[in-house]
This record gives C-alpha cells, structure tokens and sequence, in this order.
C-alpha cells in the first residue's frame, strides 16, 4: 500500500493453515464465536459483495470464501479466500502481539508452512 490509500477489504487468497491463523485472529478478540461468516454465494460475491455488506454492519465479520463450484477452477485446489473489512483487519492486526501468533503451538504450524512453501 502506499500513503493515501484507504482499503475497504483485504482479501487473502490462502491455504488451509494460513486461513486458521487468519480465522482464529478474527475471533479472537470477539466477544461472540462468529467473527467469520462463510455464505453460500457466488465466488466474486464472497471476495467483493459480503464483504463490503460487512463493511457497512456493525459486526464487521470476515468472509470465508471461493466455495463456488463454478469459481473454483479459477483457484488452486489448495486455496480459499478471507476477505476482512478494513476496520476488523486493523483490529485484528492490533491483537497479533498478544495472541496465538506468539505460541508453540502456532510456530509449529509456521514450521509447516515454511516447509510446504505457503
């Protein structure tokens, strides 16, 4: 990004370890356990309409994507989407360094990653 650059959404096109770091720091300062939503909807409208709804809603959730079955052959096999409003992406960025990014148990799965190349 470069200076002025004002995102609505950030959108992660990610592998299954990556998407649990991603989904678990969406939660993890919630007070409910729904901080991601994964709708049924077209591919596009999980990475661009869901998450500009959620923009604009209070709750400011997530949105696991790219289940469609006609948009998955434009991914890899291996991939999913995350797509955050700009507002929960910067909160979750604030709680990184006092979350499970600090653990074993997650440089076990960066140790993988790493390892796998993601």
């Amino acid at each position: 990004m470069e200076t002025g650059d004002s995102p609505l959404v950030v959108i992660f096109f990610a592998p299954p370890d990556v998407l649990s770091g991603l989904f678990t720091l969406a939660n993890f300062a919630e007070v409910q356990p729904y901080g991601v939503i994964a709708p049924f909807c077209a591919g596009c409208a999980s990475i661009v309409d869901y998450p500009y709804k959620e923009l604009k809603s209070s709750e400011n959730r997530a949105v696991l994507g790219m289940f469609d079955v006609s948009a998955r052959p434009c991914v890899p096999s291996t991939v999913l989407t995350f797509a955050v409003p700009w507002p929960k992406f910067v909160r979750m960025a604030d709680n990184m360094e006092e979350s499970f990014l600090i653990t074993k148990s997650w440089n076990k799965v960066r140790a993988r990653m790493k390892r796998d190349q993601f």
